[in-house]
């Protein structure tokens, strides 16, 4: 596996952050989340897949120390907080870089460390809106609509702070030394936008709803069918266009290319045939229009890219991408999310902790040790 061997400590957090260390659990990391003492709810769990959990007071001085001490032998540490949270406890950067300086000190917040809003709260919708990304959403006419949180906290948060890691972690082979990866999910979720920055004044205008790639063309859109489902037409291009046509049984005088009629005669053909009935006419057409699945159809479609999930009634995706020399977690237990402090035990032997001083520490309230690591 890609990161076998590498020690992380993830500070238990929203999404985000969880999915951080989901991504690099699944390519190999030994994955440590430190979580609070006491119980955690189901959506706190839910990306917990192989990794261990280690439940530790971080209010106590000694509990910030145990953190110190896991810090010394571990590669990479995410913290989800605000700015200057770590720092009011002890474990800022300089604090634990200074303890062990090959440490990746990655810091995954909203707003990043410095000026005003950096200590303020939000989500993705105010992340996506400060960004300017949330203007672009939506349709022509109508107010800013949210996305799912997979834009702004998973892709512009998890995933860049994943890359971020990763690349820290391939010039530390270099330098011999750690640094701090600081991402901010605002400005992630701009540079994912950097496209349409770069296209704003030629392929993409302010006009929500307006763009080729935005709703405002028939060409580019989802399209109700008869029984009340969904296909999505991206067929931009004159070649797909032409399929397109044979497949909806019209001519190209019917409804030229980029016709202003296009809207209302795709929407009276796409009604008038069954989701399935469609998915079998262009099943052999090269015109990009597809079905719109819903999560479970998706997997049922592809179900070798799923894995039994033991969290929840859906499987999860397998790990993207897909490497030749080191595939990412296959089915296994490791898909299990562990219980709160169900490792504390064995990860403090681990690192240097006797069982006397583990006892006092749970006896004392400064780790929690779940049934399964009772000592």
């Amino acid at each position: 596996m890609a990161l076998k061997g590498i020690t992380v400590l993830e500070l238990s957090g929203l999404a985000p952050s969880q999915f951080c260390g989901h991504i690099l659990a699944d390519f190999g990391a030994k994955v440590i989340r430190i979580d609070k003492v006491g119980h955690l709810g189901p959506h706190e769990q839910l990306l917990g897949h192989g990794k261990k959990s280690v439940s530790v007071n971080l209010k106590l001085q000694q509990g910030r120390d145990v953190i110190k001490k896991l810090s010394t032998k571990s590669d990479v540490l995410i913290e989800p907080f605000r700015a200057g949270v770590m720092e009011r406890l002890g474990l800022g950067p300089e604090i634990l870089t200074g303890i062990n300086d090959k440490l990746i000190y990655a810091r995954l917040s909203g707003f990043g460390q410095v000026g005003e809003i950096s200590k303020s709260a939000g989500h993705d919708i105010n992340f996506l809106a400060l960004s300017g990304v949330l203007s672009l959403l939506g349709w022509n006419g109508k107010h800013p609509t949210p996305p799912c949180n997979i834009l702004g906290d998973f892709a512009a948060g998890s995933v860049l702070c994943a890359l971020g890691i990763v690349m820290a972690l391939f010039e530390r082979t270099r330098t011999g030394k750690g640094q701090v990866v600081d991402l901010s999910i605002t400005r992630g979720c701009s540079y994912l936008a950097s496209w349409i920055f770069a296209t704003k004044d030629s392929l993409w205008s302010d006009q929500r709803g307006r763009n080729l790639l935005d709703g405002g063309t028939y060409l580019y859109n989802t399209y109700e069918t008869k029984d009340g489902k969904w296909m999505a037409v991206g067929a931009l291009e004159k070649k797909f266009y032409d399929n397109v046509l044979i497949g909806l049984g019209l001519k190209e005088e019917d409804c030229p290319y980029f016709s202003e009629n296009g809207f209302s005669i795709f929407t009276r053909i796409f009604k008038e045939k069954t989701q399935a009935e469609w998915i079998k006419i262009f099943k052999n057409l090269d015109a990009c229009v597809t079905p719109v699945l819903s999560l479970e159809e998706s997997i049922n479609s592809r179900s070798e890219d799923f894995t039994a999930n033991t969290n929840t009634h859906l499987p999860l995706p397998l790990p993207e991408p897909r490497l030749s020399q080191s595939f990412g977690s296959s089915p296994s237990n490791s898909y299990k999310s562990p219980l709160v402090g169900e490792h504390t035990e064995a990860v403090l032997l681990e690192a240097g902790y006797s069982k006397t001083e583990i006892k006092e520490l749970a006896e004392q309230n400064i780790v929690y040790l779940s049934q399964k690591s009772k000592l």
